[in-house]
């Protein structure tokens, strides 16, 4: 039962994403002050994928992080994987080295559920997940896909929204987190149940060390994070360990 309500989940997240796809991008730049921009380029830096390199991005949504992987790397190839296509159509539009990203040789786009990744095991050189891990349930399902799928050796780079549940800057954060975010999401996309969604997840979605524990409990090895702009967002880096 409780298998077919994450199921359930699934598609509803999908669904919601696909109709604020052609928005996505400048809310992300808007609401973040442009940080996001920043914050993506630090996630990419981690990586640290071989030389001629496999990467996944997970969650790609319109993919920048796919795109910006590209630019750090230029050797690497990119599997940019979502479960919502209106997402990744948004991304193919956009230019890489004067080219349209479609399905190239560089980054190739396909729909899937990071729950259960179409790849065989061990041919990852590295993986990135950009706000993305909080809108999969069970979490855990995505951290073992892979976990498998990872060279030994190979970072899993996650770039998620700290806990909500924190005070920041004296309580300033959570009040533009609960009634800012959500209102001037729907202002500008017309959808008034996205950004009150994400307001929701941010809150009950486990503090950093919780979520390293998470990891490690799925068979990372050694796992860090970092904090960026006072905690409100972090990035973790899990390793797999070396055989």
């Amino acid at each position: 039962m409780a298998q077919v309500s994450h199921e359930e989940h699934g598609k509803k997240v999908a669904a919601m994403f696909g109709r604020i796809a052609g928005w996505y991008d400048f809310l992300n730049h808007f609401l973040s002050g442009g940080q996001d921009i920043y914050w993506r380029y630090r996630l990419a830096k981690l990586v640290r994928p071989a030389k001629e390199g496999l990467v996944l991005d997970l969650a790609a949504g319109t993919l920048d992080v796919s795109v910006e992987l590209t630019r750090q790397y230029p050797d690497v190839k990119v599997l940019a994987m979502d479960f919502a296509y209106p997402m990744l159509s948004c991304g193919k539009g956009k230019k890489l080295e004067g080219k349209h990203i479609g399905r190239s040789e560089v980054i190739a786009a396909i729909q899937a559920d990071g729950k259960k990744l179409p790849l065989p095991d061990c041919c990852l050189d590295g993986a990135t997940i950009s706000f993305g891990i909080r809108n999969i349930l069970p979490r855990e399902d995505a951290y073992k896909e892979v976990l498998r799928a990872l060279k030994p050796g190979a970072r899993f780079c996650i770039l998620e929204f700290g806990s909500g549940s924190k005070r920041i800057w004296k309580g300033v954060y959570n009040f533009y987190l609960n009634k800012v975010l959500p209102l001037m999401g729907k202002v500008v996309s017309g959808d008034s149940g996205a950004y009150s969604y994400l307001a929701d997840t941010i809150r009950s979605f486990p503090d950093e060390r919780t979520l390293g524990e998470e990891l490690q409990n799925a068979g990372f090895g050694r796992v860090m994070f970092i904090p960026l702009l006072s905690g409100i967002v972090y990035i973790h880096v899990a390793e797999k360990p070396s055989e």
